[in-house]
C-alpha cells in the first residue's frame, strides 16, 4: 500500500479522475502477484472467486465515486511523503535477489505463524463449530466471516494455511470470499496509509463500503458456488 500510494499521487498530478484511482488502489490492496501465487494452495474456484471479486470491488468503488461523487476531491496525496527507495543497486539481478529478501523478511514470519494457528485450529478446534458458524448458505456465516476479517488479518500469505484449514473444515466458499475482501482491505497498515490521503470523512465511506461489499459477495458467492 506504501508503494501504491506513491503511484496514485503520480497518476494523480498527471490528471487521472479519482474514480480511475479509487479502481486502481482497491485493486491494490485486495491483490497482488504474490497472493495470486499463494491463493493457488486455496483451489481454483477460490482464486478465482478472489480475483473476480477484487475486479468487482474495485470497478464498483470507481463508479461510485464517479456517480455519487458530486465532482467533490476524493483524494488528498499532499500529507502523504514517498517512501525511502530501497531498489537502488544498479545490478539487476542483485535487485532481484535484495527484493526477494526484503518480501522473505516481511512476510515470512507472518506466513510462519499462520501455519501454526492453521495446526492449533485444525487440533483443537471441532470441524461441526466450524461448519455451524461459517458453513451452508447462511448469512451469519458470512458476516461473522467478513467480521474475523479484520482483527485477524496481518499478511496475506499468513491468512492462506488458516483459510485453508477453514475451507477444509466446512466454511462456505462465501465465507471464505468475505474473509478474502475484508482482510487486506482492513489491514492495519493499509488503513494507515489511506487515512491520510481520504481523510476522516472519506475514511469512513471506505470502511462502510468494504464491510458491505463484503456481506453482499459472500452471499452471492454461496448462491453461485
Amino acid at each position: 500500500m506504501y508503494g501504491t500510494i506513491p503511484l496514485a499521487a503520480s497518476f494523480s498530478k498527471s490528471g487521472m479522475r479519482d474514480e480511475w484511482l479509487a479502481s486502481f488502489m482497491m485493486c491494490s490492496i485486495l491483490l497482488n502477484p504474490q497472493l495470486i501465487i499463494y491463493s493457488t494452495a486455496l483451489g481454483t474456484t477460490a482464486l478465482a472467486v478472489r480475483i473476480v471479486s477484487c475486479f468487482i470491488c474495485g470497478t464498483l468503488a470507481g463508479m461510485l465515486i464517479r456517480f455519487l461523487g458530486r465532482g467533490k476531491p476524493f483524494f488528498n496525496f499532499a500529507g502523504f511523503e514517498e517512501p525511502h527507495n530501497h531498489d537502488t543497486d544498479p545490478n539487476l539481478l542483485l535487485r532481484l535477489i535484495k527484493n526477494i529478501g526484503r518480501n522473505i523478511r516481511a512476510t515470512g514470519l507472518y506466513f510462519l505463524f499462520g501455519v501454526f494457528l492453521s495446526a492449533v485450529f485444525q487440533r483443537y478446534v471441532p470441524e461441526d463449530l466450524m461448519t455451524t458458524f461459517f458453513g451452508g448458505n447462511e448469512a451469519f456465516g458470512v458476516l461473522m466471516a467478513a467480521t474475523i476479517g479484520v482483527p485477524l488479518y496481518a499478511c496475506g500469505g499468513g491468512t492462506i494455511p488458516l483459510l485453508q484449514a477453514w475451507l477444509m473444515d466446512g466454511m462456505s466458499m462465501g465465507s471464505a470470499a468475505a474473509f478474502m475482501i475484508t482482510g487486506p482491505s482492513t489491514k492495519i497498515t493499509n488503513l494507515g496509509a489511506l487515512k491520510i490521503v481520504l481523510g476522516i470523512k472519506n475514511f469512513v465511506l471506505y470502511i462502510a463500503f468494504v464491510m458491505i461489499f463484503s456481506f453482499a459477495t459472500g452471499l452471492v458467492v454461496n448462491l453461485l458456488v
